[in-house]
């Protein structure tokens, strides 16, 4: 019977990393994947400014303007976004695959040890959980000033003035939807690679990262993001799209209701501009029965998102435990059926 080796690394990195994000997770004051690519994404963009300034990409955006219509103060910006985009996503797994296979050759058990800890680094199961807590606590604590310190660090919204109400739809609202693109794609893109054993998973994940990273970073509709950063938003949407709606029908199974969370996802979540936050807030509402959504102010602006599932309990610190439980549960499920898979692969 033949033995195949790459399958059981895949497996044992992929168990190494998921075990490491849960006890561990992100070391206060360790260099992460995600600075480098922060640092990466200035360096590139001026990179493509100055690719765009040359004489030849001038001719080739007046070409492009005639077809277009654009004006060219949209081309240019439009034409580094892509350049950007394309540069950060293929370098990060490109860098990701060099340094383990560096690391290999040095010796096979220091490239286990340096993919278990980049792919960790991919996970946010555990950040995600901490940051979760960092604001609930309070709350429980009946310190409603400093949860709304504590949650201003992790949102983008004006948290001075919510009431209690307020900041437990916020923490919800933001576990919820970083589920998807923080705990559970990154892993669906490791479980990929892990399957492809020219690749692994540590670049398939990074690259995801990376794409996530540019549309927190730059991915908005608004000024000065919005023609470089569409190009970003759109990918991350495109690479979202498909681990959102397995997390979807992994969550609507595990709740015993299938049929009736996929009715309220369906009803709700296309109501929102995205394609894909709009489906995993609405999952989880939709199993706790609760309500998300509604009117938040951004630097005095108010902005509406739909309200997605039906308010039929309260928002508390019980039901978003139980959303973050759900996260794990989800996780896990993935994880076991990867490593099974896996494990059978290595015996053939």
């Amino acid at each position: 019977m033949p033995f195949d080796f790459s399958p059981l690394k895949s497996a044992l990195v992929l168990a190494l990393a998921a075990g490491l994000d849960y006890l561990i997770g992100d070391p206060w004051g360790w260099l992460h994947p995600v600075q480098v690519m922060g640092w990466g994404i200035g360096q590139l963009f001026q990179c493509s400014i100055e690719i765009l300034e040359k004489p030849t990409t001038i001719r080739c955006v007046h070409f492009t303007r005639k077809i277009t219509n654009l004006p060219i103060d949209a081309i240019v910006p439009r034409c580094a976004g892509i350049l950007l985009g394309i540069s950060l996503v293929m370098g990060s797994g490109l860098v990701g695959w060099l340094i383990i296979q560096a690391a290999d050759r040095l010796h096979p058990l220091l490239g286990v040890a340096v993919a278990t800890i980049m792919l960790a680094s991919c996970f946010a199961g555990r950040s995600l959980r901490d940051a979760g807590e960092a604001v609930l606590q309070p709350l429980r604590d009946g310190d409603l000033t400093k949860a709304r310190s504590t949650l201003s660090l992790y949102v983008g919204r004006d948290t001075d003035n919510l009431s209690e109400s307020e900041v437990l739809r916020s923490v919800l609202e933001t576990v919820t939807e970083n589920a998807t693109d923080g705990v559970m794609a990154p892993l669906f893109y490791a479980i990929i690679g892990a399957f492809l054993p020219m690749v692994g998973s540590v670049p398939l994940a990074l690259a995801y990262k990376a794409a996530s990273t540019l549309d927190s970073s730059i991915g908005y509709p608004e000024a000065p993001y919005t023609y470089i950063g569409w190009f970003s938003a759109k990918q991350e949407d495109v690479l979202t799209w498909l681990p959102c709606r397995f997390v979807v029908i992994t969550l609507a199974l595990l709740s015993g209701r299938p049929g009736y969370v996929w009715r309220i996802c369906q009803r709700d979540a296309s109501s929102d501009s995205s394609p894909n936050s709009g489906w995993s807030e609405c999952v989880y509402a939709a199993i706790l029965g609760v309500r998300v959504g509604g009117t938040n102010w951004y630097r005095g602006i108010a902005k509406h998102k739909p309200l997605l599932g039906d308010p039929i309990n309260p928002i508390t610190c019980d039901r978003i435990q139980q959303a973050m439980q759900l996260t794990r549960y989800c996780f896990v499920i993935w994880l076991s059926i990867a490593l099974s898979a896996l494990s059978l692969a290595t015996f053939h």
